[in-house]
């Protein structure tokens, strides 16, 4: 007999691609399981092409159209993996058995606030496969996912000749400031490699990237703002090795296996979303016993202390010798 999940996560790039363990588990482990998955409609490409998936639900402006459409589904049982408001309403509204995540939102306070770890050792992937043990879906411990449509994938023979081989993925997005590494910083890094370097982000790191295009010496393209994300993911999965801020498209080099040299700022790796079983070379670099880190669980707009330390401290020549190191 058919088993239906409905499985619930909004937003936004990398929480979606860490949900990715758990929709393949349910699809693999539970027999005859149909999976359908809700989330925010610009995040659509990032489950679209999943084989497990059966069916995608969008929320658009109206949840309670969303609510709508999801109670002519009949599901039997709701895997909340954003547990928040909207999450909330809508498994009020389908009444039926859920199970959510814990999202460790107090442990979380009292580290930003009070600097006391009482942070579980957890990664966030295996607090969200905790949501589906009742249905003894064990970790296959095979990583992430992540598919790309490869007619909705860069062409590489659209890139020039120099970057066809190989080239660094360079991710300067980020969806704070504080969580982004300097310009400055990065110009210091494509400048002092031998290597092709393209820069990947958002339209809001666009003018981030010309800054860094300006300063090159010719071996640098800057893509941010330009293509879609599932073309740079595509170039994420198709470089030699990529440095990144702790954002969504470093947990999609991770779904590649991709060695990543990640940076972080006022966020840290205990909050327990760091690259989920990537390449094993793969490094974090961060500035350890900074008194005011971490400061915010998603990151400011500017630095609360004005001194930005946590990442202005960060040696580029570490970043620098571990490109050389593993390029």
């Amino acid at each position: 007999m058919k088993v239906k999940f409905l499985i619930i996560r909004f937003s936004s790039i990398g929480d979606i691609v860490l949900t990715t363990p758990v929709v393949r588990g349910l699809k693999q482990q539970v027999d005859n399981a149909e999976v359908h998955f809700v989330t925010k409609k610009k995040f659509a490409c990032l489950v679209s092409s999943s084989p497990y998936i059966d069916k995608v639900h969008l929320l658009e402006d109206n949840i309670g159209t969303l609510i709508h459409e999801l109670e002519k589904e009949d599901y039997d049982y709701i895997i909340d993996l954003h547990n928040n408001f909207r999450s909330n309403k809508i498994k009020r509204r389908l009444k039926m058995q859920s199970f959510a995540v814990n999202k460790v939102n107090w442990e979380k306070f009292l580290m930003i606030r009070f600097k006391m770890n009482r942070l579980p050792n957890v990664h966030i992937v295996d607090r969200y496969l905790e949501t589906v043990s009742v249905f003894d879906v064990k970790n296959d411990r095979l990583g992430l996912d992540y598919f790309i449509d490869e007619s909705a994938a860069f062409q590489q023979s659209d890139l020039p000749e120099t970057f066809r081989n190989s080239y660094v993925a360079f991710v300067i997005a980020g969806t704070y400031f504080t969580k982004k590494l300097p310009v400055h910083k990065v110009s210091q890094i494509c400048q002092q490699i031998p290597y092709p370097v393209i820069l990947l982000g958002g339209k809001n790191e666009f003018d981030e990237g010309e800054q860094v295009l300006s300063q090159s010496k010719g071996n640098v393209l800057n893509f941010a703002g330009k293509i879609s994300l599932n073309q740079s993911a595509s170039l994420v999965r198709d470089s030699r090795v990529v440095l990144a801020n702790d954002t969504g498209l470093m947990h999609i080099a991770a779904a590649f296996k991709k060695k990543i040299f990640s940076f972080w700022g006022n966020t840290i790796p205990e909050f327990g979303m760091t690259p989920y079983q990537p390449n094993e070379l793969s490094e974090i670099m961060q500035i350890n016993d900074l008194k005011c880190r971490p400061c915010s669980k998603l990151g400011h707009h500017k630095c609360p202390k004005k001194h930005f330390k946590c990442m202005e401290d960060i040696d580029v020549q570490k970043a620098i010798d571990w490109i050389n190191k593993n390029y």
